[in-house]
């Protein structure tokens, strides 16, 4: 499966069954993330088979149960962006793997992640991980003229991206952004709403996939 097979087949997972993760599937996952840390600055790590962050032990906390493994996205101030892009990288990276995943901003205790950071750092989300008892369900999207603004006609490859930044997950699927084309450029901007920063992230990870990152030209890089 590659990354845009992933991007069509991934759904958000909440439930977890108590299959453990394959060792050879962690190295790989953690070398991925090693290489993100390395480039980008970012402080992402993976807890498994550590149930207390979720309370995995017990019947049901908030909308999860069984999720014993997650990704911890960590960074210092202002990173939003960038803690959106890397982790989508990652979540679908799991989903070639054959493992669930869900993005959480909030259901989770955040005093139990076993991670310890500067003063500067902080945990911005988690990524809940593992193998779901189901696959989830698609969820709902707006219709693709309210996600962007184009200067004339937008072509096929921008399209393709849009296509594809439509089914990026966001925050209470509010999908608060809007990607713009003018002049052979695209902008990308993340309206007003909880964790808008970080979906925008999200978001252009998707169009670059869609789109094809060799075809992009971004106005604020």
């Amino acid at each position: 499966m590659t990354l845009y097979d992933a991007m069509l087949e991934r759904h958000s997972v909440r439930q977890y069954t108590d299959k453990k993760i394959e060792p050879e599937k962690i190295e790989i996952l953690k070398n991925k993330i090693d290489e993100i840390n390395k480039k980008s600055g970012l402080y992402i790590s993976l807890c498994t088979e550590e149930p207390e962050a979720f309370q995995a032990n017990k019947p049901s906390y908030g909308s999860f149960s069984g999720c014993k493994n997650y990704f911890v996205l960590a960074a210092g101030k202002g990173r939003d962006e960038d803690i959106g892009y890397y982790g989508e990288e990652l979540v679908l990276l799991s989903q070639t793997l054959g493992l669930n995943t869900c993005w959480v901003a909030l259901t989770f205790e955040k005093n139990k992640v076993p991670v310890k950071l500067s003063e500067n750092e902080k945990i911005y989300d988690v990524i809940a991980l593992g193998y779901g008892k189901t696959q989830g369900v698609v969820h709902k999207s707006k219709p693709l003229d309210k996600l962007y603004r184009a200067k004339g006609d937008a072509p096929e490859w921008f399209m393709r991206g849009m296509e594809a930044a439509a089914l990026a997950p966001t925050a209470i699927n509010q999908q608060r952004f809007i990607i713009s084309y003018e002049d052979g450029k695209v902008g990308a901007k993340a309206l007003l709403g909880p964790c808008s920063k970080t979906d925008l992230g999200i978001v252009k990870y998707h169009f670059e996939l869609g789109a094809g990152s060799e075809n992009i030209i971004w106005k604020d890089r």
